[in-house]
């Protein structure tokens, strides 16, 4: 249920002009917790909650985000964390977690001032589970169990095409991914990586290469996937960079589905990777997930072996460029890697936490020498596919 609607034009009309934030400002008080955006125009908006975890979501129209560096560290009273960005074509998003139940009392917009446009403020009060509840959308009725949908064939390559490689820069959108010690955005590293990893490829000339997404957009897991199986991909790479609590800690690694976790740390990577769809604010309620529900069949092992192998292959290319881990191949169930027919493997490139890694990550002399690291490999892996 829509909590609030911006009276002042619909996101419709908001979208004919560009719409700028200058900042996200956050307030504490004794009753309520205050997030202010200060922007050029009035836009439509709308606040909606979801649950699990606590979420308070406000959609906008397209935005310029023009904020302060260190806009999404922000945090503080109800607000346990804070993200904005694009979530689909003609919709913005910002997603403030709360650190537990709370709703919002009042949201308006005071009109701007000569020297000063307009600010966007939502006031959110603690609550009760019970009441925070109330707010969500009704349940949908009761009804019978569907029967399963068969998995759709990938699309079969001509003989005459060359192999396919899909490239997934992770992240996007509403949802930056890690934060470097310098305030870079893994969403924006990888983006950058990905482009570079298309042109290296194309280069050799011997494979044709799709991204699943060119600019800085959010795209559920599930359809990274569904892009990759529609157009017949032969070989998926995901491309990321972590953070962690120890800066100390850097190196990359290169990761593929298996039915268990090669060690604690993995599953917990697996895990982080996993949230990307509850990060952008995405109710996932009551979706069937097509892909996360295959069961691992005769298909997907012989899949996982292919992966495998081109992990291996990957992994002395990009040894003499970064420094991994200590088990630079490692497994565990990404959802990202779920297509049954379709070789798959997630390359975490460094920490972003780490400021050697953050760098060398942001450095293109060292990203474009990566990307051709990783072409030679796909290169490689192409003339002796066979694990």
């Amino acid at each position: 249920m829509i909590l609030f609607a911006g009276l002042c034009c619909a996101l419709a009309q908001g979208a004919e002009a560009e719409t700028v934030v200058h900042d996200i400002r956050i307030g504490i008080y004794n009753a309520k917790t205050r997030l202010v955006l200060d922007l050029s125009e009035r836009p439509g908006f709308k606040i909606f909650a979801l649950a699990n975890p606590y979420r308070i979501v406000l959609d906008l129209p397209d935005i310029n985000w023009r904020v302060p560096s260190g806009t999404a560290r922000r945090k503080g009273g109800l607000i346990a964390g804070l993200r904005y960005g694009q979530f689909q074509p003609g919709n913005s998003r910002v997603v403030m977690d709360l650190s537990g139940p709370g709703t919002v009392g009042k949201s308006f917009i005071i009109p701007g001032t000569k020297g000063r446009g307009p600010r966007l403020v939502i006031d959110i009060r603690k609550a009760t589970r019970q009441a925070f509840l109330t707010t969500l959308k009704a349940p949908r009725k009761a009804v019978a169990p569907r029967a399963k949908i068969p998995l759709q064939a990938k699309v079969k390559r001509s003989p005459l095409q060359k192999p396919l490689v899909v490239i997934d820069p992770g992240h996007g959108g509403i949802d930056p991914g890690a934060i470097g010690v310098g305030g870079s955005f893994e969403k924006h590293v990888t983006l950058g990586m990905a482009h570079q990893i298309r042109r290296a490829i194309m280069s050799l000339g011997r494979q044709r290469v799709l991204l699943t997404r060119s600019r800085d957009v959010f795209i559920p897991l599930r359809r990274r996937v569904a892009i990759a199986r529609a157009a017949g991909a032969d070989l998926f790479v995901s491309i990321h960079a972590d953070s962690i609590a120890n800066h100390r800690v850097r190196g990359g690694g290169i990761y593929t589905l298996s039915e268990n976790s090669s060690d604690e740390e993995t599953a917990a990577l697996a895990a982080k990777e996993n949230r990307s769809d509850v990060i952008a604010g995405v109710n996932l309620s009551g979706h069937d997930d097509e892909v996360a529900s295959i069961l691992i069949d005769l298909t997907q092992r012989e899949t996982m072996n292919y992966s495998a192998h081109f992990a291996s292959a990957l992994v002395p290319e990009l040894r003499q460029l970064i420094h991994m881990r200590r088990k630079p191949h490692r497994f565990a169930g990404f959802r990202v890697l779920k297509a049954p027919d379709v070789p798959s493997v997630l390359v975490e490139l460094g920490y972003l936490s780490n400021r050697r890694d953050e760098k060398m990550l942001t450095s293109a002399k060292s990203r474009a020498a990566i990307a051709t690291a990783i072409a030679r490999a796909v290169n490689n892996y192409f003339k002796n596919p066979k694990p």
